[in-house]
């Protein structure tokens, strides 16, 4: 077969092609893979809220404004969970990149 035969595809077939691949279920997993970025955007910024409220403890406790170690143990633990559970997930994404880049198409 030739493909000069072909005389059934006009621009109406192209675009409506063009449409039904632009459904919205992909609009739908792109919906989802921003929220899921936007998740992950928020949860560095806690974690960057959280050190910043460990250090200012820090500099008030060291200043003498604050006398109580409690707030500054409380906040210095919330900071250091918030880094253990970002440096998790950094490494989660990391190796499903490396798992994705290494399989065979």
């Amino acid at each position: 077969m030739d493909i000069a035969t072909i005389n059934n595809v006009s621009s109406d077939y192209i675009s409506r092609a063009i449409s039904e691949s632009t459904s919205p279920a992909i609009k739908e997993k792109n919906e989802d893979f921003n929220s899921i970025f936007q998740s992950a955007l928020n949860m560095l910024n806690e974690t960057n809220d959280l050190q910043n409220a460990a250090e200012t403890e820090e500099i008030k406790f060291a200043l003498g404004y604050s006398e109580n170690t409690h707030d500054l143990a409380i906040a210095q633990e919330k900071a250091n969970i918030a880094i253990q559970y970002t440096v998790a997930v950094r490494d989660k994404i990391l190796d499903a990149y490396k798992e994705i880049m290494n399989m065979q198409i």
